[in-house]
């Protein structure tokens, strides 16, 4: 693929009309997810009379068995060509939410539909995630990677600053059933999206292999625990992110409990750092050609485990407001930079044939984690109160840069991607 590079070009080289289509259907249902970001406990809650261990049993145990479901799907997706996969998972995940809009006119809805639903959506954005990974891979060289993934990362942020504003607005006005809606026509454009981009992408090795064995659902696990780099971020990530994800409910609990914020406050208190995020995916790319893709890994998965510990000492009024926004601008910061050289890293260092079953194993990990430390921290600070709890997972993040990779790693060969036209 031609890159058509212009070294000052602020968003970096041009990456071909396919790469376009590729980032712009990313963006087109990211926001639609942030649009309707909060829906399914509005609903449940408001049209359902749902009580706090369903709105809970909706994220915990959806996301749970979403993972579960999605487990035998990477290597599946490893041995198909991954563009129709993608498209797929858009429709399914379109279908899935239509349901809901066309049950409440029905006056039909039910929990156990909200729940399915759930699942399905899990488990489908679980393996879009695989195949977009292992696409991306073939569709762009390795130097161009980073800048790809920079790109996802910003638009990543954008989407969460800008979703959630206009989805509260759209709940006030038409409801939360409203946001769903729009969520599932974000996907049908991504789908149309993907469609549009045209060009080959080559036919995957080993077809004979296809078929889906009990043995190879562990083959993304086995090959990651194998690999001296893969294996130590493998772990950091999935603790990392789990501990963090895991004091959210219980920051909820002291800003809008005990300390009496005002909702609004809480919304502001994570939207304005946020944009700490656009600043951080602009510059990783630039850090990472100056200083060395692994010296700012290294450094930036450090200094983003600085500042949750910060949370516990929250107090009320002003004073609490801005440490919140304080932490969680530097948290924000850091992890944005980190983010897009961390997924370049896993991408390069990924042989070719494993990529899917690498990035499936790696997700469900991931969000399996953070689901089951978000069930102890909530044991904990019911036990221990919610600010010693958050101290706690505070403290516990800053032992995840010890298993950061030591050592710089040789990316792996891999064939060129298919030509197109930039």
């Amino acid at each position: 693929m031609r890159s058509g590079r212009r070294p000052g070009h602020v968003l970096g080289p041009r990456l071909g009309r396919r790469f376009g289509w590729l980032w712009a259907a990313y963006g087109t249902s990211a926001l639609g997810t942030w649009l309707a970001f909060g829906a399914f406990p509005l609903i449940a809650v408001q049209v359902l009379d749902a009580g706090p261990a369903e709105v809970a049993a909706l994220s915990s145990v959806g996301a749970a068995v979403g993972a579960a479901v999605a487990v035998p799907l990477g290597p599946w997706v490893e041995f198909r060509r991954k563009r129709p996969v993608l498209i797929g998972m858009d429709l399914a995940r379109c279908a899935a939410l239509l349901t809901v809009p066309v049950a409440f006119a029905c006056g039909a809805l039910t929990f156990p539909q909200l729940l399915l639903v759930s699942v399905v959506v899990a488990a489908a954005d679980i393996t879009f995630r695989t195949a977009s990974g292992a696409y991306l891979k073939t569709l762009l060289p390795g130097e161009d990677l980073l800048g790809a993934n920079a790109r996802f990362e910003s638009t990543t942020w954008t989407t969460t600053i800008v979703g959630p504003p206009l989805g509260g607005a759209a709940i006030g006005l038409l409801g939360p059933v409203a946001t769903v809606l729009a969520d599932a026509v974000s996907y049908l454009l991504s789908a149309l999206g993907i469609r549009a981009m045209g060009g080959h992408e080559p036919r995957p090795e080993h077809r004979q292999a296809a078929r889906v064995r009990a043995g190879d659902l562990l083959d993304g696990w086995r090959y990651i625990l194998a690999d001296a780099a893969l294996r130590p971020l493998f772990f950091n990530t999935a603790l990392f992110n789990g501990l963090v994800m895991a004091v959210e409910p219980l920051l909820a609990v002291l800003m809008l409990g005990r300390f009496g914020f005002a909702p609004w406050q809480y919304g502001l208190a994570f939207a304005v750092p946020s944009l700490a995020g656009l600043a951080g995916s602009r510059l990783a790319r630039p850090l990472a050609a100056r200083f060395g893709q692994h010296r700012v890994l290294v450094v930036s998965g450090a200094l983003r485990a600085l500042w949750p510990v910060g949370l516990a000492f929250l107090g009320p009024g002003t004073g609490g407001l801005l440490l919140v926004m304080g932490v969680e601008l530097g948290l924000i910061f850091c992890c944005a930079v980190f983010n897009p050289v961390y997924a370049t890293y896993r991408l390069e260092r990924t042989a070719p044939d494993r990529v899917a079953r690498t990035l499936s194993a790696w997700t469900v990990t991931t969000r399996s984690s953070t689901a089951l430390l978000t069930a102890v921290w909530g044991v904990l600070g019911g036990l221990l109160g919610p600010r010693t709890a958050i101290g706690l997972a505070g403290v516990l993040v800053l032992t995840t840069p010890l298993l950061l990779p030591r050592r710089t790693a040789t990316p792996l060969s891999e064939p060129e991607p298919a030509p197109s036209r930039p």
